[in-house]
């Protein structure tokens, strides 16, 4: 019934009937229009020329996409908190007075005085985008709001404050409403079980006596041990090698050339040494601690005697094989536990600083303050739901007539949601540019649009910031248009970037570019035969002189040889030159006036018959010929220009665009604007570096066309 009562009215403009929404009435009544005769039926949510928070809250199931039932289900929570819905086409600021009495609407009514308060408008009698645009301001970080997240504002414990911050820095940050990066339950819980679990390990240290060899030193001892096991081992190793063999003795010290090499390089860095053994190597020598050792490890040698071996085995000057047994079999344990430390995301803190939050009940604390944050949850909500109404009040009805029709687009009062802003390039300003993500998808679909369309990559300098548009040329010629060029780009907010032509998709620009395009084709045609011709030409000629240049050098080389063979041999021979062929010659004399005699008299009977023409004939002649040659491509260019459709430009960026919606030829020019001289501005003609013309040419032409002229009026073709 009420699909049958409401009265609808539309336009039609794009070869599609669209809808007016201009009343109240018409939105209560949007459930029951037929979502065939929408314009659209999804669009993305990034992308458009659109305020992304109003965006956000229409797409609920959070996809990125907004859908006619979302679109839908707005309207109505919208509709059902006001008793004036007038107010949602006045795009003014929201007054408490239009929110009904319902149960929504008294707690809207009381979320938005709360919000007043916050922001310092106590007494204020109505509300606007304006006044919940900070969300900081609408949710001060220092009190809860809801959302679960916990900044370290919310707290004036420093050392709660400190932990959010290890927090933080070992799982990464959430965001607060508040725009304050924050901790949620997930964060301090994952993170105190990676706490708990390093500080399980690292305690065993303190309590399992085979962990401390060293006693209270044994961190000092093991850092000194630990840098120089690896080399231990193999000196020892190459010792053995040279009690197994004595000729591997020599070569255990290292290569001879390595110490070639060493001898040759500047010694003050003793690092170049670092490579060979600790100390010479000898059949059953120990390792001297003291004396005789690699430049490149006296002081690591120094740190592991006084550290590890004066603690275990007292004063030594050398290292036996077998004390050195000792010491990593006394030191095992420790490497064994120091192995199984966990893997976690932790470790950039002291291991004192872990022990230290799990021991002192952090972790209850920053959840009780998450709990507390939540508690106001539904307070916090209302608070969202006031910017959401706010912005539906203003922004609403422009989505409506950005999706459900086109009237933005259509009636050119304002650019649409998806036009990116406007490209200058090559004299011609394009207003249909849509911004691009992805160049190869959006190019391969877009191409059934029937546009011109012109890609490029838009860049501002020193910035890193790019952008990647696609702009549509529906007036004027390709003119220059190519790879590489470059123009502006104004985005929606004006401002300029540096626009560089990366891909085209050439289709018919206008009925006046499709009329000069035969000839076009034509001049270029006869301009590359020529061009091929004289580039032929100049390299045949190029080709002779360097065979004669060639010869001439050859002769004059074996000009000695050539004359004493020539002394030598007997005179050859005179060639004999053939008889004159009188016929032949005749042939292609005839051949050649055939030739130009039909091409005369072909000539001949075209000015014939147009002489024989009455002088009124004679323009509708020309004109003829002209549409004889133009006409066909005009035609084609005429009906492939009706093609043009908007729908595969947008669905290529995500838009489920419901009909056909044409470009013809009057909304394309409208649509690119051509370079025009203001209306009344002065025009200097006089080029000084115009190139000079031939006027004799013109003279000779004239008088040719008024000899034919007297020709054809004294034999009566302009008789009546």
């Amino acid at each position: 019934m009420t699909a049958i009562s409401h009265h609808w009215r539309f336009f039609r403009s794009g070869g599609f009937d669209q809808v007016r929404i201009d009343t109240p009435a018409d939105l209560a009544a949007l459930h029951t229009l037929d979502q065939k005769l929408w314009a659209a039926l999804a669009c993305p949510v990034q992308g458009l020329e659109f305020d992304a928070r109003t965006l956000e809250y229409i797409d609920a199931d959070k996809d990125g996409r907004i859908r006619a039932p979302e679109l839908l289900n707005a309207v109505d929570w919208a509709l059902s908190v006001l008793n004036d819905p007038a107010v949602l086409f006045s795009g003014e600021d929201l007054p408490l007075s239009a929110l009904n009495d319902s149960e929504a609407g008294r707690h809207l009514a009381a979320s938005a005085r709360r919000l007043l308060v916050n922001i310092g408008l106590p007494d204020a009698a109505q509300i606007s985008v304006l006044d919940t645009d900070d969300l900081a301001a609408v949710f001060p970080p220092e009190k809860p709001n809801g959302d679960g997240f916990v900044p370290a504002t919310m707290t004036d414990d420093e050392a709660l404050k400190a932990a959010i911050a290890d927090i933080i820095a070992c799982m990464g940050a959430e965001t607060d409403r508040s725009n304050e990066p924050a901790v949620s339950e997930e964060k301090i819980n994952g993170f105190f079980i990676q706490a708990e679990t390093f500080a399980a390990w690292h305690q065993r240290a303190g309590k399992e006596a085979a962990l401390q060899p060293f006693g209270a030193a044994t961190e000092e001892a093991i850092a000194a041990l630990s840098g120089l096991r690896e080399k231990i081992d193999d000196f020892f190793n190459r010792v053995r090698m040279a009690e197994f063999d004595p000729r591997a003795g020599a070569l255990m010290n290292g290569e001879e050339a390595e110490l070639v090499r060493l001898a040759a390089l500047d010694m003050a860095n003793s690092a170049q040494t670092a490579g060979l053994p600790l100390a010479n190597i000898a059949p059953g020598r120990d390792l001297p601690l003291v004396d005789g050792i690699n430049p490149a490890w006296i002081d690591a040698l120094t740190r592991f005697r006084e550290k590890v071996v004066l603690p275990l085995l007292g004063e030594k000057t050398s290292l036996s094989a077998k004390d050195w047994n000792g010491i990593a079999e006394k030191c095992a344990p420790y490497f064994t536990w120091l192995g199984e430390k966990p893997v976690l995301g932790i470790d950039a803190l002291e291991p004192a600083r872990i022990e230290w939050l799990v021991a002192n009940d952090v972790r209850e604390q920053l959840l009780a303050l998450v709990a507390q944050d939540k508690a106001v949850a539904a307070e916090a909500e209302g608070l969202l739901d006031v910017d959401k109404l706010v912005r539906f009040q203003k922004n609403l009805v422009m989505l409506l007539n950005n999706f459900i029709s086109f009237r933005e687009f259509y009636t050119r009062r304002d650019k649409a949601i998806f036009q990116a802003g406007t490209l200058f390039i090559d004299g011609k300003s394009a207003d249909l540019t849509v911004r691009v993500n992805d160049l190869g998808r959006h190019s391969a679909m877009a191409a059934a649009s029937g546009s011109y369309l012109v890609y490029c990559e838009c860049t501002r300098r020193g910035s890193a910031e790019k952008m990647l548009i696609v702009a549509a040329i529906t007036a004027g010629d390709a003119g220059n248009l190519m790879l590489g060029r470059n123009g502006i780009f104004y985005d929606r907010k004006g401002v300029d970037w540096d626009a560089h032509v990366v891909k085209l998709i050439e289709h018919s620009i206008s009925v006046r570019e499709a009329f000069w395009t035969p000839y076009r084709r034509i001049g270029k045609m006869i301009s590359g035969q020529m061009q091929k011709m004289a580039a032929s030409r100049d390299k045949a000629i190029e080709e002779k002189s360097a065979s004669s240049v060639t010869a001439s050098a050859t002769h004059v080389e074996n000009a000695p040889a050539a004359a004493v063979a020539a002394a030598a041999a007997p005179a050859p021979a005179a060639a004999a030159v053939p008889p004159f062929d009188i016929a032949r010659f005749a042939g292609i004399f005839a051949a050649i006036g055939l030739a130009v005699g039909a091409i005369g008299t072909a000539l001949a009977a075209i000015a014939a018959g147009f002489l024989s023409l009455l002088w009124w004939q004679m323009p509708l002649a020309l004109l003829g010929v002209v549409l004889l040659i133009s006409g066909p491509s005009m035609v084609l260019a005429w009906f492939k220009l009706r093609k043009r459709n908007l729908a595969p430009m947008l669905d290529a960026n995500g838009w489920a665009v419901n009909t056909r919606a044409g470009i013809n030829i009057a909304f394309g020019t409208a649509l690119t604007q051509l370079a025009e001289l203001p209306k009344g501005a002065e025009r200097a003609l006089a080029d000084p570096y115009a190139e000079k013309q031939h006027h004799w040419v013109w003279w000779l032409l004239l008088m040719l066309i008024v000899a034919a002229a007297a020709w054809g009026y004294t034999r009566g073709h302009f008789g009546v």
